[in-house]
């Protein structure tokens, strides 16, 4: 059987919250993701398909959520924004808020207004992908089953047909990954490995 093609120059790789706070060791959010990040090879997986989606024409958007340093635009103060708030990540201006060294080169242009689990909402992440003329949207990112599950969910919702790059997310178990690609993901979305997703990427 044969599978469906992405046209290049109609593709968004859209990397969520790839920042220091999660992917880097030291950082409060790290040792998390650390096993999922390690084993998978996360980051390494997320460069190789920006590097090469981008030499075909891809959009690559970054996606971090960003609070004010006294969190007042926190919002919900319970569940995990508490968390956010009491491990103080991803504040403005901090080192820990910036997107990884490895994948600034690829970016080419940052969603703005990022504060909840969802990077549709309260973003300009729509206007976007519509000014671009992107019809399918390639998901990264963190974490699995929350801010990469609530990004897919709006983008089907949406209208866009969307991809998640299983090998280039990571939750803080496996058993919440894998029950995302296997039970909540395939309702919404292709689940494909970057390698996948190059290969049936047109330039």
């Amino acid at each position: 059987m044969s599978v469906s093609k992405f046209k290049a120059k109609e593709t968004a790789i859209v990397l969520i919250e790839f920042q220091n706070d999660f992917c880097k060791p030291g950082f409060p959010l790290y040792p998390g993701v650390e096993p999922i990040l390690t084993k998978n090879k996360v980051i390494e997986n997320t460069v190789e398909v920006v590097k090469e989606a981008k030499k075909k024409g891809v959009l690559i958007v970054g996606c971090p959520v960003l609070f004010e340093p006294d969190y007042r635009d926190l919002g919900q103060e319970f569940g995990i924004k508490a968390n956010v708030k009491k491990l103080g990540c991803f504040k403005k201006g901090t080192k820990g808020a910036e997107f990884i060294d490895e994948l600034k080169p690829y970016i080419d242009i940052y969603v703005e207004g990022k504060r909840g689990l969802d990077g549709f909402h309260g973003t300009n992440l729509d206007v976007i992908l519509r000014y671009n003329g992107i019809k399918n949207v390639a998901l990264a990112g963190f974490l699995t089953n929350v801010c990469v599950e609530s990004t897919a969910r709006t983008a089907y919702d949406l209208n866009y047909k969307v991809i998640i790059l299983k090998d280039c997310t990571a939750a803080n178990s496996w058993e919440e990954q894998v029950y995302a690609e296997t039970k909540l993901f395939p309702l919404i979305a292709e689940v494909l490995t970057h390698k996948e997703f190059l290969e049936r990427l047109e330039g």
